[in-house]
C-alpha cells in the first residue's frame, strides 16, 4: 500500500511528505447527493444478491463497527487484522458480493448503516449511547471537512436533519428496534457499552449468534490484538481518509458525553433522543447522578470508535 502522509505533513514512518486534503471534490458531491432523493435507486440497486447464510452487522454510524469488524474478522479467519485486510474480507452493502464466506454454508458477514431493510434476514445490531455517537461523528465529519459548524449547529443537523446517508440517530436505530426480526432469534442487539465492559463474553456471544466455533483463547487473542493502541498503530500503517487531520481510531469512550457536553445540549439530545436512548435502557442525564467516566488506561483492550 503506498504509504500516505498524516494530518502534521509526515508520513507514517516520520519523513517529511506533501500534506493533503482528507476528502476530493468528487467525494464531497457524492456525499451531499447521498442524503437527497437521487440516493434511492441507488439503495435499490445495492439490496440485491444476498445469500440465506448471510449475516448483517447493522448500526449508526461511530458506533463501534471498526472494532467490532477487526474483532470478529480475527475470530472468523485466524488472519490478524488491518484496514485493507478487513475491508478486503468483510464487505458493507453494495459491495457485499465480493465479500468472503466467512459463516457458515457459504454466508458473509456484511455490514450496513442502512435503515432496516426486509433484505436483512438476520443480523447483529450495535448500538452506542447517541450523546457519545454525536461527539464522534462531529469529529469525523469535521475532519473529513464534511461539516464545517460548531457543535451546536452539528447536534441540529444530527438530530433533526442528515448529517449523513442515514438520517437522524433516532430514527434509524428506530427502524431496526421496530423491525420484524427485533425481539426474535434472528436478531441480536447488542449495546457498544457491554462490549468494552466485558469484550470476552460480548463476542463470545456474537460468535455464537453467527453458528461459528471458536475456541475462547482465539477470541482472547483478537481481543488483545485490537485493544486500542493496537488499533492506532494499524491506522498508523494504513491510514485511512480521516487519518489526514485527525484519528479515525478515536478513544471510544463511554460517557464521554457527560465532561465534553453542555447541559443546553445534553438537554437538545435527550429532547430529540430521548425515548430512544431511554427504550435502549441508557438514563437520562436527570435521571442518575453523574458517574465517574470510564479511564482508556482501564479498557484498553476494547476502547475504539
Amino acid at each position: 500500500m503506498a504509504e500516505q502522509p498524516n494530518g502534521s505533513g509526515e508520513s507514517p514512518n516520520g519523513s517529511k511528505a506533501k500534506t493533503r486534503k482528507p476528502t476530493s471534490a468528487y467525494r464531497k458531491l457524492r456525499r451531499k447527493l447521498s442524503i437527497t432523493k437521487a440516493r434511492v435507486p441507488l439503495l435499490w440497486f445495492r439490496h440485491h444478491g444476498f445469500r440465506p447464510p448471510d449475516v448483517f452487522l447493522g448500526s449508526y454510524p461511530r458506533s463501534g463497527t471498526t472494532w467490532t469488524r477487526f474483532t470478529l474478522y480475527e475470530i472468523l479467519t485466524g488472519r490478524a487484522s488491518g484496514f485493507v485486510a478487513v475491508n478486503t474480507a468483510l464487505h458493507g452493502v453494495g459491495s457485499h458480493k465480493t465479500g468472503w464466506p466467512v459463516l457458515p454454508n457459504g454466508g458473509r458477514l456484511i455490514n450496513t448503516h442502512e435503515r432496516y431493510h426486509q433484505e436483512y434476514k438476520r443480523a447483529i445490531y450495535l448500538v452506542r449511547d447517541a450523546r457519545d455517537v454525536a461527539l464522534s461523528e462531529f469529529a469525523y465529519t469535521r475532519a473529513l471537512e464534511f461539516f464545517h459548524g460548531d457543535l451546536d449547529e452539528f447536534l441540529t443537523t444530527f438530530l433533526c436533519k442528515k448529517i449523513n446517508a442515514f438520517g437522524p440517530w433516532q430514527r434509524q436505530v428506530s427502524s431496526w428496534l421496530d423491525s420484524p426480526i427485533a425481539g426474535t432469534p434472528d436478531l441480536l442487539l447488542m449495546h457498544f457499552e457491554d462490549l468494552r465492559r466485558n469484550p470476552m463474553e460480548g463476542f463470545s456471544q456474537m460468535v455464537d449468534f453467527l453458528g461459528v466455533k471458536a475456541d475462547p483463547g482465539l477470541i482472547q487473542r483478537a481481543i488483545t490484538n485490537n485493544a486500542l493502541e493496537k488499533m492506532q498503530e494499524k491506522e498508523r500503517k494504513e491510514p485511512v481518509r480521516a487519518s489526514v487531520k485527525d484519528r479515525f481510531v478515536r478513544s471510544g469512550a463511554v460517557q464521554g458525553w457527560r465532561s465534553k457536553l453542555t447541559p443546553a445540549q445534553v438537554e437538545f439530545i435527550e429532547q430529540h433522543a430521548g425515548k430512544v436512548l431511554a427504550r435502549l435502557g441508557y438514563p437520562l442525564s436527570k435521571e442518575t447522578p453523574e458517574p465517574e467516566v470510564q479511564s482508556n488506561s482501564l479498557l484498553q483492550t476494547s476502547s475504539l470508535p
